[in-house]
Parts: C-alpha cells; structure tokens; sequence
C-alpha cells in the first residue's frame, strides 16, 4: 500500500512538472507590447511627429503577440478602425472601441492594423497607431519576413476581425501586402524580460518536482 501511494505521488510529481513546462513554452511563444512605452498611450509632445508607428516599426508583431494600451479612462480611449478612418480620424464608425484605462488588444489575424484616440483632436495631434501583423511564429520559423506599415492615406484596405467591446465586425483584408524588409527587429525588452523571467521559474518549478519524485 505505501508503495502504490508512492508511485502515485510520482505520477502527481511527473505530471504537475511538464504541465509547468508546457504552460511556460506557450505563454513563451506570444508576447505583450505596451504601446508607447512608459508614456503609454496619450498625445505626443510633438504633433507633427507620430511616435507610435516609429516605437511600431521597431518591434516585430506575430499572431498570437497582444497591444497593451494604457490610459486614463475616462479621459482618452482606444478605437480599432479602417485604413481611411485612421488618416481621416474619423471617430464615427469603429470596429470596435475600449474606454477601460488599459486595454488589452490581441493580435489574431494577420496584415495591417490601425488603432486611433477616441478624441478626434488626440487623433489629429498623431494619438494613432498603425501595426503590421505577421502569420504565427510557428509557422514562420524558416522565414526571415517582415512587413513596413503602409501609408494610411494611401492604404484601401481594411484590417482584420477582431472581437471588441462595441462595433461591427471589419470586412476581410484584400487589397493590401505588406513589404517584405531583410531583417525584423527583436520583440521589446518588457516581452524579453518576461519570457526570461517565465523560463527561470519553469526551471526552477521542474528542479524541484524532480527533487521530490525521488
């Protein structure tokens, strides 16, 4: 009998270890983007500059990989539109539209997407951002892809579907392709920390389960 309880235990041991393992490779595979950094989301010192879609450019976005919008609800807010929306700011007719203080958008299509302040004047002060999604890293690990965000004025296609908190549901993407660039950039450093930080516990969570099997 106390031998059964035993190899019971292990089993119990062996099973919680790779769950660990397996739960720290998925949430390893994705990653969190807070837009604009430390300054969050808010209107840029400079209007006649958009820091949003340079910080955008900088990263590389993968399906599965989330924006983190952060805000002082109630005085600004998050808006998914179309291409023709985000270079008009055209606050009238949204996909979908977050007023929470911190947002949290994931990226499950790819191609362009383009996000604007529910402020028409934030949005004209460059308060936007455009994003280039590229297919699931999973898929992508013998390719070396990127994409550049297109110009807004001259873009006629739609973004992706997402489900949001109001809005309707986009249109399929059709006309626009992304350009290819020779080499993407690295995901953020927030993104990077946290995924050495996840590998670290899930080490740590298996040297111990195997500690206790034996």
């Amino acid at each position: 009998m106390a031998t059964f309880i035993f190899r019971s235990n292990k089993t119990v041991h062996a099973f919680v270890g790779w769950l660990c393992i397996l739960l720290m490779v998925q949430k390893g595979a994705s990653y969190d983007f807070v837009v604009g950094g430390q300054k969050g989301w808010s209107v840029p010192n400079d209007s006649s500059f958009n820091p949003f879609n340079q910080w955008a450019e900088k990263n590389r976005f993968q399906v599965g990989d989330s924006l983190v919008f952060n805000y002082q609800s109630g005085q600004d807010s998050v808006l998914y539109v179309k291409s023709e929306d985000y270079a008009s700011c055209n606050t009238d007719s949204p996909y979908s539209k977050f007023s929470d203080g911190h947002t949290v958008f994931k990226l499950d299509k790819s191609g362009p997407h383009f996000f604007i302040s529910g402020s028409k004047d934030n949005c004209l002060k460059n308060e936007k951002l455009t994003v280039i999604v590229l297919a699931e890293r999973n898929r992508n690990n013998n390719q070396s892809t990127n994409a550049s965000p297109p110009s807004p004025q001259s873009s006629s296609s739609s973004p992706a579907p997402t489900t949001g908190q109001e809005g309707q549901s986009p249109p399929s993407d059709t006309n626009q392709t992304p350009s290819p660039v020779s080499e993407p950039p690295p995901p953020n450093a927030a993104a990077s920390a946290f995924v050495s930080l996840a590998a670290s516990v899930g080490a740590f969570m298996v040297s111990v389960i195997m500690l206790l099997s034996f």
